[in-house]
């Protein structure tokens, strides 16, 4: 029973639960109807493309308009300029939103005794037309046509005179607020209104110091600048960009009537300036003319005008804009003297013996580089580069750029020495002989429509050095035109010579292989400063146990380090017997032994590795050279330390004792003056 009970229970919620549903949705479609049914307009305000406003009593109406939906708006009347596009929705949107609070027929109004002329719409006191876009190619245009007549006397509300002349509509006076807006509040004050994503070109017309105009174009492929008159040239993306941000910000300071601007005091006739952006269908142009007044320490006023535009305005030109505009062959250059990714490079060739490689990546690994020497009889010798400083060379390449210099004047002039120079100005500038010719080549590219190239694309950098240069190195690249200065330094920091692109690291010992025998032996002595041999089985933990804690620290310094020898940096191609000490051959001071057991244990294969040693040279060097990887080289601190601690720790007297403090001496009384009495001392009485 009790299960019956709660079905129908169950039965009688779901029910329910439909009821209300059901009854919640026809209640929403009634409110959205009811809605819909007070709604002034319908189609007729989609797809605008004219709005007249005319109050009455005046001489003109303001009239805004537009060839096509997609376009911006426009003011056409009494002026010809942009309209705030704001503005101009606001309007728009109070036409969509308008709801009608109540309304009557005009002819119950002739039966009441009353008229329009009580509602202030016989005449209306504001005139509304908005014009839609035909729907069919050959249709005639809808015009829509409203008057707008008193707010009522209680509610704050508007009287409409519909646009049937048949019914008189009370909306919301927010329409009426909307339509008042004055020229000045309709009109826009930006002067470019296509954003810098956009933007696909950039035109300027200067006027050159023969009077005649320059034109400048650049022009923008996804995210890359280039100029494309009067050269071609790359240009600098963040230069460009931030120069259309700020053309972008510009603003009318006031506009000016045809008595305030003649046409001899604006100079609008005979342009100093014009600045043209292209972007998806549409151009705009600012003519700059005059300067109103005197300079201003940041911005200059001049008077001004847009293409296809009457008005005549005043606008703020900040300085450092208008300077980058007049001079943007220099202001809009990429400074950087190569473009390319060093992601592509496969090889860097320093000199015609002398060629970094990029060698092909492991699985899962990262490339690394080879050192191609040239020898005689078309030979060659490899041998392994540092990927760090081939990395490093790469960076300061792609960071290569112009550095501004002083001209012959004193006057700072940028880095681009010439755009178009002749055979004589190359020879000038050392070109005929450059200091460096470094050649880049790059991976082959991608064939494209069937066309295999067998050549990599190459690119060659050359640097010079002339007498006349002051303070910067000319650098050209080959095929091009143009002659660039680059800092003093650039020399210096893309050396030529292999030993500095080598791979530091000259032995690296496999996992099985072990130091069996260690030996450190003076040239000029007999006494070893150091030998042992190990025995089979026995450890370097072992035989050091019994040396004190500085020697045995030392000595696993010097183990650990010959396991892996590496380079602090190199000094010579070539082992020699002797070695430079102050300037001076000398024969090599110390010789360094390392039993090497290859198969693992004291009874595997051996080898015997040696390493001559020099003096220490200063504070951190000491030389180091090797018959075995023929090569002299600075060895690495480590070993520098473990070294002197080896072969100078017996004879270190420590630390230098201090004498004790002496106590300072107590300072004399001063004597007193002789004019001074002496004084008498009289013994005191005893008790």
């Amino acid at each position: 029973m009790r299960t019956k009970i709660t079905l129908f229970l169950l039965l009688l919620n779901v029910a329910l639960l439909a009821v209300i549903l059901y009854t919640r949705h026809e209640w929403n479609a009634e409110r959205a109807l009811s809605d819909a049914r007070k709604n002034v307009f319908g189609d007729e305000i989609i797809g605008l493309t004219a709005i007249e406003i005319k109050v009455a009593g005046a001489d003109q109406s303001l009239r805004l308009g537009r060839d096509k939906t997609t376009d911006p708006w426009s003011i056409t009347s009494p002026i010809n300029w942009p309209a705030n596009d704001f503005a101009v929705k606001r309007i728009i949107n109070e036409l969509v939103f308008l709801k009608n609070e109540t309304s009557f027929r005009v002819k119950d109004l002739v039966k009441n005794g009353q008229s329009l002329a009580e509602y202030g719409l016989n005449p209306p006191s504001l005139t509304l037309s908005f014009t839609r876009a035909t729907v069919t190619a050959d249709g005639p245009p809808l015009t829509t046509t409203l008057g707008i007549g008193d707010t009522t006397k209680v509610g704050g509300r508007l009287y409409l005179l519909s646009p049937d002349k048949q019914s008189v509509e009370v909306v919301n006076r927010s329409l009426a607020e909307s339509l008042k807006q004055g020229l000045e509040q309709l009109r826009s004050d930006a002067l470019f209104t296509i954003p810098v994503y956009e933007v696909r070109s950039l035109g300027l017309q200067i006027p050159g110091p023969d009077g005649k105009n320059v034109r400048v174009r650049l022009r923008r492929e996804n995210t890359r600048w280039s100029f494309e008159a009067p050269i071609v040239a790359r240009a600098s993306k963040s230069a460009a960009d931030a120069a259309v941000n700020l053309l972008n910000s510009l603003r009318v300071t006031r506009f000016l009537t045809k008595a305030d601007a003649p046409a001899d005091r604006t100079g609008l006739d005979n342009s100093t300036l014009r600045v043209t952006l292209e972007g998806n269908n549409r151009r705009e142009t600012l003519v700059v003319g005059q300067p109103v007044g005197a300079p201003g320490p940041d911005a200059t006023e001049f008077y001004a005008q847009l293409e296809g535009r009457d008005q005549v305005f005043v606008t703020s030109l900040p300085n450092r804009l208008s300077e980058t505009l007049h001079r943007a062959q220099e202001t809009l250059r990429d400074l950087h003297v190569l473009d390319f990714d060093p992601a592509a490079v496969t090889a860097i060739a320093l000199t015609p013996d002398f060629t970094l490689q990029r060698l092909d990546a492991p699985a899962g690994g990262t490339a690394s580089w080879q050192i191609v020497l040239r020898t005689g009889d078309e030979g060659s010798q490899t041998l392994p580069a540092d990927t760090e400083r081939v990395t490093h060379l790469l960076q300061r390449l792609t960071l290569l750029a112009v550095t501004p210099h002083p001209g012959k004047d004193g006057k700072i002039e940028s880095g681009f020495l010439s755009d178009a120079p002749s055979s004589a100005d190359l020879e000038n500038w050392g070109f005929n002989l450059p200091a460096r010719k470094i050649t880049l080549t790059f991976a082959q590219p991608a064939p494209s429509a069937g066309v295999v190239s067998t050549t990599p694309p190459v690119t060659t950098l050359l640097l010079a050095v002339s007498g006349s240069s002051s303070g910067f190195v000319q650098a050209r690249v080959d095929g091009q035109t143009f002659v660039y200065a680059v800092p003093e330094d650039t020399l210096n920091d893309l050396p030529v010579a292999p030993r500095l692109y080598r791979d530091r690291t000259l032995r690296t010992l496999p996992e099985g292989a072990q130091i069996t025998g260690l030996s450190l032996t003076a040239t000029d002595s007999a006494t070893p400063v150091y030998a042992r041999q190990l025995t089979a089985g026995e450890t370097w933990a072992a035989a050091l146990a019994a040396e004190p804690a500085a020697k045995r620290t030392a000595l696993e310094t010097v183990l650990a380090q010959l396991r892996t020898l590496r380079a602090k940096q190199f000094v010579s191609d070539t082992y020699t017997p002797t070695t430079l000490v102050d300037g001076q051959p000398k024969p090599w001071k110390y010789k360094l032994e390392a039993t090497l057991a290859l198969g693992g244990g004291a009874g595997g294969q051996t080898t015997v590795s040696t390493l001559s040693l020099s003096e220490r040279v200063g504070g951190g060097t000491q030389l180091a050279g090797s018959s075995e990887f023929n090569v002299v080289f600075e060895v690495e601190q480590p070993l520098l330390d473990a070294l002197w601690t080896l072969t100078y720790g017996p004879r270190d007297p420590g630390e230098p004792v201090l004498p004790a403090a002496i106590p300072a001496k107590e300072t004399p009384p001063a004597a007193a003056p002789e004019s001074a009495p002496t004084p008498v001392t009289t013994p005191a009485a005893k008790p």
